[in-house]
């Protein structure tokens, strides 16, 4: 019982609610997950092109990573901006890793990777901001 009162103080606390952290970057990658499958009907129904497919991929990080920063955002009530960026980069870490544990291995890191980066981290901040 009193590990029960210890962590009701602690989320009255400034500290890093982790549940809700987990929950959030969860949370966005089912949503990652019905705008791909979206993504793959349309690809499908309509045969959208190489350049349509990557600019679409593309805007779904930025949504998906947005509306976790802005949750992390409402939630935490001080460095909103803060909060999302530390989302929007913990959802490319996520990313990253399973992509290097799937890949063979010999991903290279070049100006995609920075830019996706820059993308998570930035969609994560602006959702924060406007919380």
């Amino acid at each position: 019982m009193e590990g029960k009162h210890a962590m009701e103080r602690n989320q009255g606390m400034k500290g890093v609610p982790v549940a809700f952290f987990l929950k959030s970057l969860l949370f966005s990658y089912i949503l990652t997950g019905a705008l791909l499958a979206l993504l793959a009907f349309l690809l499908y129904r309509f045969g959208l092109g190489e350049r349509v497919v990557s600019i679409a991929i593309i805007a779904i990080y930025v949504v998906a990573t947005f509306f976790s920063g802005f949750v992390a955002g409402k939630r935490m009530e001080s460095r909103r901006f803060f909060w999302g960026l530390l989302m929007g980069s913990a959802y490319f870490l996520v990313l990253a890793v399973v992509s290097l544990a799937v890949g063979k291995g010999d991903v290279q890191v070049g100006k995609s990777f920075f830019t996706t980066l820059a993308l998570c981290a930035g969609g994560g901040m602006l959702g924060g901001m406007l919380s």
